[in-house]
């Protein structure tokens, strides 16, 4: 029987934002599980991430608010400068708690959070960084029984977090960008 999937994250950092955007114009518009994305970003009073992403998207893209429920066939954006937590399948929260790896929102944070509520239905993506934030998370989601999933160090603008994986864990999956929708569009 086929692993079933409740969440689908992404993490990335630094050269990720274009993989993204490579990603989400191929993503089937009736995905049976949300997906939530944590990137490394500056915090500004007035962020258009969402809405940028959301262009390149037939899925709806929104920012993260505190207390939402999360719906199947969605893309979540972790908030610059908080942490994004699951306090149920169908709900997450935010946390402005320290830094971790000196990033807020952290993905090994979300990672594990997410991990911890959907066990072995999460699968996660980690992609182009600079530093070491993701491994965690993808160590946790993987003794949790789901999958781990790592963009191509080759590919990576920015090779460091993939690498720091590869070297930590055995992951389920390496994929190049223009593999990773069509993994994505697969799941169930």
């Amino acid at each position: 029987m086929e692993q079933k999937t409740g969440i689908f994250l992404i993490g990335g950092s630094a050269g990720s934002i274009s993989v993204l955007l490579e990603i989400l114009p191929q993503l089937r518009n009736d995905l049976s599980f949300p997906v939530v994305v944590v990137l490394h970003r500056k915090a500004y009073h007035e962020s258009a991430m969402d809405t940028l992403l959301g262009f390149y998207s037939k899925i709806p893209v929104y920012e993260a608010h505190d207390k939402m429920l999360l719906k199947n066939g969605r893309i979540y954006l972790a908030p610059a400068d908080y942490h994004l937590l699951f306090e149920t399948k169908q709900q997450i929260s935010l946390d402005v708690s320290e830094k971790v790896n000196y990033s807020r929102p952290s993905i090994d944070v979300t990672f594990q959070s997410a991990a911890k509520k959907f066990q072995q239905e999460t699968t996660a993506l980690l992609l182009s960084g600079a530093n070491q934030d993701g491994t965690d998370g993808l160590q946790f989601i993987s003794n949790c029984g789901g999958r781990v999933l790592v963009q191509d160090p080759d590919t990576a603008e920015f090779d460091f977090m993939p690498k720091q994986t590869l070297l930590s864990l055995n992951v389920n999956k390496i994929l190049k960008p223009g593999e990773m929708a069509s993994f994505i569009n697969h799941l169930n």
